[in-house]
């Protein structure tokens, strides 16, 4: 795939839409560690890196409008090192707290939050490796994230 300093390099690009785009760059800065890496305009829209990942903030327009709260209509999966931390770093900075880390079958510590801005955010923490049989999923394909 060729490379293009204008978009980030990651494969899967979530954008979300907040009321204010830098409010939330400041949020998700503050929050989640992220690090704005392109702004374009003042307001319109920022490119961030994210633990390795990225994540475009956009503002509303165009058919496009932030999420109200209190549903889900969507939820962004980050993965961490420490569930726990990133946890309390973003409810220190106004997250609500669906779930507190909770430590699940398949090998992850998970806490879900909700932005000020009504998006849902799923933490993860690795803290085993775990074959999806030992817990009732099915590995297909032979379990590759890649084609070939």
């Amino acid at each position: 795939m060729r490379q293009n300093r204008s978009i980030p390099a990651a494969i899967v690009i979530p954008v979300l839409v907040y009321p204010d785009v830098r409010e939330a760059v400041a949020w998700l800065e503050a929050a989640l560690g992220a690090r704005e890496r392109v702004r374009i305009g003042e307001g319109h829209r920022a490119q961030l890196s994210l633990n390795g990942a990225a994540v475009i903030v956009a503002e509303p327009g165009n058919r496009r409008v932030a999420p109200s709260g209190g549903v889900t209509t969507h939820m962004v999966m980050l993965r961490v090192d420490d569930a726990h931390a990133v946890c309390e770093r973003a409810r220190e900075h106004g997250a609500r707290v669906l779930m507190e880390p909770t430590d699940f079958e398949y090998g992850e510590r998970q806490c879900e939050l909700e932005d000020p801005f009504g998006h849902r955010w799923s933490v993860t923490q690795t803290i085993a490796d775990v074959a999806p049989e030992e817990w009732g999923g099915v590995t297909v394909n032979g379990g590759h994230d890649h084609p070939g």
